[in-house]
């Protein structure tokens, strides 16, 4: 093909692009102006439409505001009828009220009429009465001095003289009296007392039972003593020095002996004993681990046994620490007597008495189980303390009240007896071991002790008798008083009670009172 050519082809189809554009462009517009007219007309007819919808709506709207101004015109004349009501009734009570006030101040008038009437009448009346009232003190002043002409006293001593008589005669009238009661209370004290002791050991009843320094753990078989024992005895020894207890080996059968005044140590040392042969693994390391065990579960029981006691007596609001030394009563004896089972018998004795007294029983059960509490020293610088000041002492420091703290610090009369509650406890103190079987004592060890206290006062010049008394808590020592004055006696209890102190071994302290008496007598024939 030559170049003209394909010029002419070239021209012919940009020619025919040019009329296509301009053919379709064309349709394009005419459908454009059908669509037109036709969003036309619809507009239209949604205008006619929306006129007709919004004349209709408007009387819809019309019709309805009508019906609610009626119905609002119908409740305001209602509103308006009730308060007309109203108003009309407070106009009528008010009518009714001003009547009724018109009546009263026609009354009060009445009232105040026949009252001043009644003032008068008594003015009268008083002016008549000052009247006789001069008249009767002339007569009765003529009549003292006439008295006085005739007696030859006067007023004022005539009255000193009445007073006197009547004085002498009131107080030996009142020393009769009191003479009376004091003897008939003298007659009838130590029949009531006896009474009240007899009825309230009788209503109260425990088990005694002896504790004993020692405690025996039995075993299946003799061949269990050698794993105890151990190679060259380390198992005794780490279980003696874990323990602080002694074990005794020997030869009776199917048993070990365990030794200690300290309860609770002995326990411990038997419960671990029967966890370690139970277990079967026995050696100083296990036996150490066992034994601190042993020790929580130990403590934690004495907190159990604290509480159930303070819950079996019913006492509130006690001290943790309190609860824990009760706990700790379990595992002490005095004289072999359990101090737990003392205590709780010395509470209960003590709420009888005092119900029979018509004092507090809770307050004297509280007391008594916390009388003894200073047996179960905490260290061993307590144990300097008698131990009736240091559980006092202890119960102030936990927030007991005035009362306990005086009769647990007065039961064994350390201290001054302040209230009715602090005897209770020292005679049911006394009661709970002086039972029979209660307490275990050796009686020449015990009538011993009290020679050996009596004769350090006779090592004294001038010492005519000395007695050991309350078991030995207090000497008395009665002196010749030709030969003691009243400074040296003072003096001698002095230097008796340092004798005492540094040579002679005791519980608790020994009060040391000196007698010096001076009789002058003679015999009238």
């Amino acid at each position: 093909m030559d170049t003209n050519t394909i010029l002419y082809i070239v021209g012919g189809i940009v020619l025919g692009l040019i009329l296509g554009y301009i053919i379709a462009k064309s349709l394009e517009k005419g459908k454009a102006s059908k669509l037109i007219a036709n969003a036309e007309n619809e507009s239209k007819s949604i205008l006619k439409q929306a006129k007709k919808d919004a004349e209709a709506l408007k009387k819809d709207k019309i019709l309805q505001a009508k019906e609610k101004f009626i119905e609002l015109k119908a409740e305001h004349e209602k509103v308006i009828l009730s308060r007309d009501k109203k108003m009309a009734e407070a106009e009528k009570r008010i009518r009714d009220k001003e009547s009724q006030i018109s009546n009263e101040l026609s009354r009060a008038k009445k009232s105040n009429q026949s009252l001043d009437s009644k003032i008068k009448d008594y003015d009268f009346r008083l002016e008549f009465l000052d009247k006789k009232k001069e008249e009767v003190e002339k007569a009765h002043k003529s009549q003292i001095k006439q008295l006085e002409v005739i007696s030859s006293l006067s007023a004022e001593e005539a009255k000193e003289q009445l007073v006197e008589s009547l004085k002498e005669e009131a107080k030996t009238d009142a020393m009769g009296f009191i003479q009376d009661k004091v003897e008939e209370a003298k007659l009838t004290a130590q029949q009531e007392a006896k009474k009240i002791i007899i009825n309230t050991i009788q209503r109260i009843g425990t088990e005694e039972a002896i504790d004993n320094c020692v405690s025996v753990f039995n075993i299946e078989s003799d061949d269990v003593k050698g794993r105890i024992i151990g190679r060259e005895g380390r198992n005794i020894r780490a279980i003696e020095a874990a323990t602080g207890v002694e074990i005794i080996v020997d030869d009776t059968p199917e048993a070990i002996i365990l030794s200690c005044f300290d309860s609770v140590r002995r326990e411990i040392a038997r419960l671990s004993l029967h966890k370690l042969v139970t277990d079967g693994r026995i050696h100083p390391a296990r036996i150490e681990e066992v034994v601190r065990k042993t020790q929580k579960q130990i403590e934690q029981e004495i907190i159990e046994v604290g509480k159930r006691t303070v819950i079996d007596l019913g006492i509130h609001g006690l001290h943790p620490e309190l609860i824990k030394m009760v706990g700790r009563m379990k595992y002490r004896s005095s004289y072999g007597q359990n101090l737990l089972q003392h205590s709780r018998e010395v509470a209960k004795l003590c709420g009888v008495m005092a119900a029979e007294l018509g004092l507090n029983p809770k307050l004297a059960k509280r007391a008594g189980l916390l009388h003894d509490i200073g047996k179960v020293p905490s260290s061993e610088t307590d144990v300097e303390t008698p131990h009736a000041i240091l559980g006092m002492q202890w119960a102030e420091k936990h927030g007991e009240k005035a009362e306990v703290c005086n009769a647990i610090g007065a039961h064994h009369d350390e201290i001054e007896m302040t209230t009715l509650l602090s005897p209770i406890i020292q005679v049911c103190d006394a009661i709970s071991g002086a039972r029979p079987g209660a307490r275990r004592q050796v009686l020449d060890s015990y009538i011993q002790r009290l020679k050996d206290l009596e004769d350090v006062a006779f090592g004294f010049t001038g010492v005519k008798k000395a007695y050991a008394i309350q078991a030995g808590r207090e000497l008395r020592v009665i002196v010749e008083s030709e030969k003691v004055s009243d400074d040296k006696a003072a003096s001698l209890s002095f230097e008796i009670s340092q004798k005492i102190q540094t040579d002679m071994t005791y519980p608790g302290q020994v009060k040391v009172t000196v007698i010096r008496e001076t009789r002058a007598v003679n015999i009238a024939k």
